[in-house]
């Protein structure tokens, strides 16, 4: 560090945002190779984020008086003084610049206290256990995580689920699950989703946000108060109430672009079911209205509480394998992609649930109608389930509580050799959970169709 004082100057301007880009790449060179610039630029970080953090005390600090002296000496400081006088003199910003990576400093307005099998990708916030935060995003994409606010707040994150902190008293969900308990200091704790705003009142309450555009609140004690609703008005909802508010941001009834099978590495070829006459939807019990097979979500859930279980939904795939020489198949896969559903709580199911493929064996079924579908009308089914007469159990798979992570893959022996069966250029299967809940409000899966915006259609992996 040949001129420390022009060394120090671009450090400041480094950390206070208002080096040019090339300036900043300039700058990131020399101090990976010089180690004394480098060991300077780490101070400076740890003195930034110390004042930071002891702001107020700092205020104290610069009204102490010193002792007069009658020897004239050089006067010293004490180590305290000096920082306040470089927090004089410092311009002290919200950012500190490393590398090129703006990371927000702020004082921190909630802890993370809990994290069950969490795995996090795209947060701007600490993620370890213990860890105070600060206003930002936090965004789990597997397992279960609390916060403690500093207001007293509690919140838990159920993976998939992405989480803006704004104050000690206030959060945005972006997207996903999240259950609060609010203490009576708390009071007035508020989250906000895309559609809706949920003051609390004095409560334990849940609330999800979809990716295609839909609320949830669900009270389990206590009251809240929501707002933001299309007719401008509040309503409070109390202890075992809910409400479901859709935005209208989702692509319900559009037709979605037609897929083709892809020629993958290995010899594989993914067929979704938005190629040719392939199809996907669900159906939910005692819903006769609109059917549910261009929805953007195919949603599965079982429930023994509920009464006359109506929120039991089961699913339906259909690929189209017409230009596929079916006894040649040797593997078979099924890919499916989670997403959040909107419908219900990980935290009301047990820590694993399963659920099961069936093959329909009824080839004279697979013309079924996405737009005419219903739950008496569904493929391959009773009112009690899947009919053995007509289907065949194929393979089981498992999501944790909290999300699986990722794309699900399900394969088997028995799904290629189903396949292999084919003689109408058409497979069809059916998705169940078989795994109930503890809670009627329990979590309600969901697996993104061919109309889902973003997320990937159910595809067919042959090989």
């Amino acid at each position: 560090m040949k001129d420390s004082t022009q060394s120090l100057d671009r450090i400041q301007r480094a950390l206070e945002g208002l080096l040019s880009p090339e300036e900043h790449d300039a700058f990131k060179a020399d101090v990976i190779q010089d180690a004394e610039l480098r060991a300077a630029y780490v101070e400076q970080v740890w003195l930034h984020s110390t004042l930071r953090a002891n702001s107020e005390s700092l205020i104290g600090l610069l009204e102490e008086k010193e002792e007069p002296t009658p020897v004239k000496t050089t006067r010293r400081w004490p180590v305290a003084m000096w920082s306040a006088a470089a927090a004089a003199c410092i311009t002290l910003t919200s950012t500190v610049f490393v590398f090129g990576k703006t990371t927000t400093v702020s004082r921190p307005v909630a802890t993370l206290v809990q994290a069950e099998n969490c795995r996090w990708a795209g947060s701007d916030l600490p993620t370890s256990v213990d860890s105070k935060l600060g206003t930002g995003r936090l965004a789990l994409v597997e397992g279960i995580a609390t916060l403690k606010f500093k207001s007293g707040a509690t919140v838990t994150m159920e993976a998939p689920t992405t989480l803006e902190i704004l104050t000690a008293m206030h959060c945005r969900l972006i997207e996903g699950t999240v259950t609060a308990e609010v203490p009576v200091p708390a009071h007035g704790f508020t989250i906000d989703t895309p559609d809706i705003q949920v003051v609390d009142l004095g409560t334990k309450f849940g609330v999800t946000a979809g990716s295609t555009g839909n609320s949830q609140v669900r009270v389990f004690e206590g009251e809240v108060e929501i707002g933001g609703l299309a007719d401008g008005k509040l309503k409070r909802l109390t202890e075992g109430k809910g409400l479901h508010v859709g935005s209208g941001n989702t692509s319900l009834g559009q037709e979605p672009t037609r897929g083709e099978p892809i020629q993958e590495a290995g010899g594989w070829t993914a067929i979704p079911t938005s190629y040719g006459k392939g199809k996907d939807g669900y159906a939910r019990r005692g819903d006769n209205g609109a059917p549910l097979g261009t929805h953007p979500l195919i949603i599965v859930k079982h429930t023994d509480l509920a009464p006359g279980a109506k929120n039991e939904r089961r699913a339906i795939i259909t690929f189209d394998l017409s230009q596929v020489h079916t006894p040649s198949i040797n593997e078979a896969q099924i890919v499916l992609d989670p997403e959040p559903s909107g419908y219900g709580f990980s935290a009301l199911v047990p820590d694993e649930s399963r659920f099961a493929i069936y093959g329909l064996a009824d080839e004279t079924q697979d013309t079924w109608n996405e737009k005419e579908m219903h739950w008496s009308t569904m493929p391959g089914c009773n009112d009690d389930g899947p009919n053995a007469d007509q289907v065949r159990k194929l393979a089981e798979f498992w999501i944790p509580r909290g999300g699986s992570g990722g794309p699900l893959t399900i394969r088997g022996e028995a799904l290629a050799d189903f396949i292999r069966q084919d003689s109408n250029g058409l497979v069809s299967f059916l998705i169940v959970r078989e795994t109930g809940e503890t809670d009627p409000s329990g979590m309600a899966h969901a697996f993104a169709s061919k109309e889902h915006p973003t997320g990937r259609c159910p595809t067919l992996r042959l090989k």
